[in-house]
């Protein structure tokens, strides 16, 4: 019976949670201002877990441990990208926090298409938004399901896994937007980071004596497996190109990107992107439970790799007490990237789809109703995604962000280049994305194993720049707005 402890420790967690998200949201008034970007209020601590809660997914929490256990060294490319990712974000970050404060956005869509002039342009990025969306938050469900059915002993199937956590994220998402996000990533930040910490030394001192020892007899039993290159589970430049991508891709997912509309100050933000690096520093134990399995569990016997960490717990002899509180905390990382994808795919659907295309505009009241049952909407396709779909966790982030990716050229044209048109940047846009998903879809073959999304972004800036120069340029005036904010 010690599976209905664990179990029951996880929807204690579960209880906590959905109570924090759903006070969060009492007495705020019911506008998009509030519900999308917290009035502009979060201060540097609530921002900090809020951004962190973006990476310290499931895909850091399970997919990690899974590629260090099946991929070896490929799987340093995520320390990499969490260093580096939000430092592209110094230099438009804050200009993007000015836009939003002056002319009231709440998403990256409304920017982009006032710079431009374009509802064509929001339509579009919303397209790709979600579509990417659905990708990741696809991503988080089948992290909360391995966690249930580990948890369970298999008696919780992988759906029912998915659709407990799809249906309590979306209960406190639907009440509380971002604040409820936002405070439940605190918790939930603060409580996986300990977690991760405990565990990923705990595991290498336990199994070899330290992690220099686990390090040592893994490169001689498995000399490959600590290396990169021609021979290794990844060459040279599906390595970097996965990283370049990443590391440009990652201030460009909306989610990430509007947070910017939601911090107390320019300075709040800025304090935010100096200090977001440390996250990596957290993620550096997960990759050593990864690392630690690698010898003590038979791939044959754990299927997919993803399941190395609930299943080393679920099968090396530890209190059902403390298997729930570590799958508590696996399951906290998928929710904390889940709630905060969720929030912003509803509020993207409505602000930069529905209401371009609306010749009335909804009331404050009727778009908030529209977000929230987009949220509703969303939810439940990536859980369908999650139950049929094949990918491993790694590979569906990855696949996303070759899409999201495009959006780099339209976000430096917008701040930096007075000369980019409507037309270039909506041809650049449809270029890349429609490129990457030709090779992804394997109608075009992959050249020398660059990422999709890197081969799409470089015909995107090719194009962007070519039309921009045959179109007439846009009115000084307005563009002066953004360049010179």
């Amino acid at each position: 019976m010690d599976w209905i402890i664990t179990l029951g420790v996880i929807l204690l967690y579960l209880c906590i949670v959905f109570c924090i998200g759903a006070f969060a949201g009492r007495g705020r008034e019911n506008s998009v201002q509030e519900y999308i970007a917290a009035n502009r209020s979060l201060g540097f601590i609530v921002l900090y877990f809020l951004m962190g809660g973006a990476i310290f997914s499931a895909f850091a929490y399970l997919g990690g441990p899974g590629w260090a256990y099946s991929k070896g060294a490929a799987s340093y490319y995520i320390m990499g990208y969490c260093a580096l990712g939000l430092v592209p974000w110094w230099i438009w970050g804050p200009k993007a926090a000015r836009a939003g404060q002056k002319f009231k956005y709440v998403t990256q869509a409304q920017l982009f298409a006032d710079r431009f002039q374009s509802k064509a342009l929001s339509i579009i990025i919303a397209i790709i938004s979600i579509l990417a969306f659905i990708q990741y938050i696809t991503l988080q469900m089948k992290g909360s399901a391995y966690v249930f059915e580990i948890a369970s002993g298999g008696r919780i199937p992988f759906w029912a896994g998915a659709l407990i956590a799809y249906v309590v994220v979306v209960a406190y998402v639907f009440y509380g937007g971002v604040r409820a996000v936002a405070w439940t990533n605190v918790f939930q930040g603060v409580f996986m980071v300990v977690t991760a910490w405990v565990l990923g030394l705990y595991f290498a001192y336990s199994l070899y004596g330290s992690p220099t020892a686990m390090f040592t007899k893994i490169a001689e039993a498995m000399p490959t497996h600590l290396l990169v290159g021609p021979g290794t589970k990844m060459d040279y430049m599906p390595y970097a190109s996965a990283l370049i991508v990443s590391v440009l891709g990652f201030s460009m997912w909306p989610h990430l990107f509007m947070k910017a509309y939601t911090a107390e100050s320019e300075k709040t933000l800025k304090r935010t992107i100096m200090w977001y690096p440390t996250f990596a520093i957290f993620l550096v134990p997960v990759l050593f439970i990864g690392f630690a399995g690698i010898l003590q569990v038979d791939p044959q016997t754990l299927g997919a790799p993803d399941k190395i960490l609930p299943w080393m717990f679920a099968n090396m002899n530890f209190s059902p007490l403390a298997i729930g509180l570590v799958l508590a905390a696996a399951l906290a990382a998928a929710m904390s990237t889940q709630d905060t994808i969720t929030h912003a795919a509803g509020a993207i659907f409505t602000q930069d789809l529905i209401e371009p295309l609306k010749k009335k505009k909804h009331t404050q009241k009727e778009a908030t109703v529209w977000i929230r049952v987009s949220v509703i909407g969303f939810g439940l396709i990536s859980y369908m995604v999650a139950i049929f779909g094949g990918q491993t966790i790694v590979s569906l982030l990855l696949g996303a962000y070759g899409s999201i990716v495009q959006l780099l050229p339209v976000t430096i044209a917008t701040f930096f280049w007075p000369r980019a048109t409507k037309a270039g940047v909506i041809c650049g846009v449809i270029t890349g994305v429609v490129f990457n998903y030709l090779i992804v879809l394997q109608i075009v073959p992959k050249y020398a194993g660059i990422h999709p999304g890197l081969q799409g972004l470089i015909l995107n800036f090719i194009v962007l720049i070519v039309v921009s120069f045959l179109t007439p340029p846009m009115d000084k005036k307005h563009v002066d707005k953004f360049i010179n904010l």
